[in-house]
């Protein structure tokens, strides 16, 4: 139960102060009916919260992200939208936000938060999975901080919840897309990753080459990671994946991004994959898709990851009804002719 005022819970249930006191710390002398009133009221005075006690709270979130600026400002404008209309609180967010950087950066990070103390009352986070950064996520829950990781998770850590995609589940998607859309037969598949130390685009490529094991045993898998899924890396990294190929590229699925510079190394060897499946209608793959450059998106709602990860905080403190709970969002298949209408071009 919440920490209600026994005046309050007296007044909501029609009961004398000390037997809802008798009630609350189970001694006896309180009848089987005042129990019941008391649990009843109880239960109103916490669907009522929201707005009888906590409208006037302000709470901070901290936002930790390793990821390209096109992600992270997609990110950062999904969870904006969701703060205002997002209630009991008054909610504001500061960024903390990388393209790349190490390991030891990301806990510096973290513990510089954890050192502000009391702040901070929640951190979202795209983070590597590493050892190091879960003893940071405990640090963090030692001080009283929840944490919440964002799209990719940090196993063994003490988050409170994980908000974002089932990434087996689009990792086994996109090997289904592959294989029925073209890539039948036998060739290759190029499968690229921002960086390999992030726990959802591992579990991405492992269902995808599994699943593809499975419907297509002719097609095999060649990885390109670690770029970082920025753009002069990563179609560096791609070009010399392609100078040393002497099969066919049959399809690339690309885990962590940087299309346009994936399709520029694949023009410059002379490389036309029958299939391109993409990750996240970013303006890079909107404009993409809408081009016929890549052939299909996998994509799961930011805005609903943003509501999940912050109604988590608020759950924490006891400012929502239920525990903190892991969320996964569902994956859309979009192409060309079904980009979500919020997103299509304006007609004006």
């Amino acid at each position: 139960m919440r920490n209600h005022r026994i005046s309050d819970v007296a007044e909501q249930a029609g009961l004398s102060p000390a037997t809802v006191d008798r009630v609350l710390h189970g001694r006896s002398g309180a009848s089987p009916r005042a129990v019941r009133a008391v649990e009843q009221a109880v239960a109103e005075l916490d669907r009522q919260a929201a707005s009888l006690r906590l409208g006037a709270r302000s709470l901070v979130l901290d936002v930790v992200m390793q990821a390209p600026n096109r992600f992270s400002g997609e990110v950062r404008a999904a969870l904006e939208s969701e703060l205002s209309g997002l209630r009991p609180a008054a909610l504001r967010a500061r960024f903390h936000l990388r393209e790349t950087g190490t390991v030891e950066e990301v806990v510096a990070t973290l513990d510089g938060i954890g050192r502000r103390g009391r702040t901070s009352h929640g951190v979202l986070l795209k983070v590597p999975d590493d050892p190091q950064v879960a003893a940071a996520i405990d640090g963090l829950a030692e001080r009283g901080i929840p944490a919440v990781t964002l799209v990719t998770d940090v196993r063994g850590s003490a988050r409170i919840a994980y908000a974002g995609p089932d990434h087996a589940s689009a990792g086994r998607t996109a090997a289904h897309l592959v294989h029925r859309w073209g890539a039948r037969e036998s060739g290759a598949v190029l499968v690229t990753l921002s960086r390999s130390s992030f726990v959802g685009e591992r579990t991405r490529v492992e269902a995808f080459v599994d699943q593809l094991a499975s419907d297509a045993p002719g097609l095999t898998v060649r990885r390109v990671s670690d770029a970082d899924g920025l753009d002069a890396s990563t179609q560096s990294v791609v070009a010399a994946e392609l100078d040393g190929l002497d099969e066919e590229v049959a399809g690339v699925y690309s885990v962590g991004g940087a299309n346009r510079a994936i399709l520029a190394a694949l023009r410059a060897k002379g490389v036309a994959p029958r299939v391109f499946v993409g990750h996240d209608l970013d303006a890079d793959n909107l404009e993409l898709l809408r081009t016929g450059a890549i052939d299909l998106v996998l994509h799961h709602d930011l805005r609903e990851d943003a509501r999940s990860a912050v109604r988590a905080v608020l759950r924490h403190h006891g400012l929502a009804p239920g525990a903190p709970t892991s969320i996964a969002s569902g994956v859309q298949v979009i192409t060309r002719h079904n980009i979500p209408a919020r997103m299509a071009p304006s007609q004006s």
